[in-house]
């Protein structure tokens, strides 16, 4: 996932939340359709989102929130873990912001997955970061 701006320039509104739709849509290289038709509730079976929601979402139109379920749905049909959409969620339709909150998905997704590493693994990759990142 790359990084992407969580705020619309023009408007200044948050957009956590549609910027994981607009940047998975594009990755997997699918047409809302198809995107909503992979978004099923793996709990229910049943797709949770419509193709129409999901293209409101992306152009930035006003939608109603979308459920825990919706979000599940998601989770499994965009490869995303359902804590992120929470997350973006939260943060784009109820200005909500974790403390250890990241700007972008991209960001998110690595706090997330550096919880499930060793003290010492999360210490290996600082190290990393800091030497990728210095003299930027």
């Amino acid at each position: 996932m790359t990084v992407m701006a969580a705020r619309d320039p023009k408007t200044g509104e948050r957009t956590q939340f549609r910027d994981i739709v607009v940047q998975r849509k594009e990755e997997l290289g699918l047409g809302y359709e198809r995107l909503a038709a992979r978004c099923i509730d793996p709990e229910t079976g049943e797709q949770t989102v419509k193709s129409s929601w999901l293209h409101r979402v992306a152009t930035g139109e006003n939608v109603e929130p979308p459920k825990y379920e919706m979000l599940r749905g998601m989770a499994a049909g965009f490869g995303v873990p359902v804590g992120v959409l929470q997350d973006a969620a939260s943060a784009q339709f109820f200005g909500v912001q974790r403390i250890a909150f990241s700007e972008s998905a991209e960001g998110q997704a690595f706090l997330e997955d550096a919880d499930r590493l060793t003290p010492a693994q999360r210490e290996a990759i600082r190290a990393l970061m800091r030497s990728l990142t210095e003299g930027q």
